[in-house]
């Protein structure tokens, strides 16, 4: 399996970044590490073993970046408002320059697919959502897509903004953004077992107001046996690229 290595300086974060490649063609995808994760921890915890087939036949291509979390989302001693803007300058660094990066080193010139587990299953559904001239699609595992559990009954434009439960409720049926999301391969998934409780409460709330707005989407929930941990995340992972690239 072809692995490439990158560090880069980023003008939003004032620091260097990093993230590894995984592959040399095909669907991009961007996964999102768990909660405080780093870019490398999708290899280590064995996520790549069931789509290494893929991977080597060039059908896919995995971006693993980088995040901030311990700055923003997980720092609920923070202040609120520091803690959102330094997410959203995180934001803006995987927009404006590690999208643009991805799309240099992929050159299919397909729309991103994000991914990720947990923490990262929320990060991708907030980027996909928020950005769906961007991004083609999610397969989002076991995440939550509020901001209550992290922020509180805090709550101002950039929460707002990074709340896909939110921002989907409040946005009209015409708006532009419900036609794209109706274009895009949609999948979020959550199993019934420990530590699933509040992603099973999201998943069903942003259910509701997905087909409120017939949105396409295919919300998967697995048995009371599978729980919030690494050895479903990787079947899970592989089940649904594989629908993802044979639809």
């Amino acid at each position: 399996m072809i692995k490439n290595y990158y560090r880069e300086y980023s003008n939003n974060l004032n620091r260097d970044m990093e993230f590894n490649v995984y592959g040399y063609a095909g669907q991009p995808i961007l996964v999102f590490p768990a909660q405080n994760g780093r870019f490398f921890d999708f290899e280590n915890f064995r996520m790549l073993d069931n789509v290494e087939d893929l991977i080597d036949d060039g059908k896919i291509q995995l971006f693993c970046c980088d995040s901030i979390d311990k700055e923003s989302w997980s720092d609920e001693n923070g202040d609120p408002r520091y803690r959102i803007c330094r997410h959203e300058a995180w934001f803006n660094y995987i927009v404006n320059e590690l999208v643009p990066r991805i799309h240099q080193i992929n050159q299919t010139g397909k729309k991103i697919i994000t991914t990720g587990c947990s923490m990262g299953g929320t990060h991708a559904a907030n980027f996909m959502f928020r950005r769906p001239d961007i991004f083609g699609g999610v397969i989002s595992l076991s995440g939550y897509f509020d901001s209550d559990i992290f922020f509180g009954d805090y709550c101002d434009d950039l929460v707002y903004n990074n709340s896909p439960i939110k921002f989907i409720e409040g946005m009209s049926y015409d708006h532009y953004y419900v036609d794209m999301y109706r274009n895009c391969k949609i999948v979020l998934c959550c199993g019934q077992g420990a530590w699933e409780d509040e992603m099973l409460r999201s998943i069903h709330k942003i259910k509701e107001l997905l087909a409120y707005k017939d949105i396409p989407a295919w919300i998967d929930i697995w048995g009371y046996d599978v729980n919030h941990d690494w050895n479903w995340w990787q079947v899970q992972f592989s089940y649904f690229v594989r629908h993802i690239l044979e639809n």
